[in-house]
């Protein structure tokens, strides 16, 4: 895993929204906690993109459900996105308030 994760750290992809407004944007930091979980630093990953881990989840969940067709899947993944929307929206609001991103 240590491969992967030096590797990706290596190959970062830019931020098109922060190279052309100059601010972040609600996924700045996604790249740098999904290198933080491959290394097994799970606290450094929630502090630095809290919505992570649950959509890995959610997206697992919906590969799930796409080859065992649950009976409430769909209602549970409209709940998690909308869970996963929230978090995302939240994170960057607090960021937007303690860091400064403006």
């Amino acid at each position: 895993m240590n491969k992967i994760a030096h590797w990706l750290n290596e190959h970062l992809l830019p931020c098109f929204y922060k190279q052309y407004f100059g601010i972040d944007c609600p996924g700045c930091g996604m790249q740098r906690a999904f290198i933080y979980l491959l290394k097994g630093n799970i606290s450094e990953s929630i502090q630095l993109y809290p919505a992570l881990i649950p959509m890995l989840l959610m997206f697992f969940y919906l590969a799930l459900h796409l080859m065992f067709k649950f009976s409430k899947g769909a209602k549970i993944l409209t709940f998690m996105f909308i869970f996963n929307c929230s978090l995302i929206i939240i994170n960057y609001i607090y960021k937007i308030f303690t860091h400064g991103i403006y």
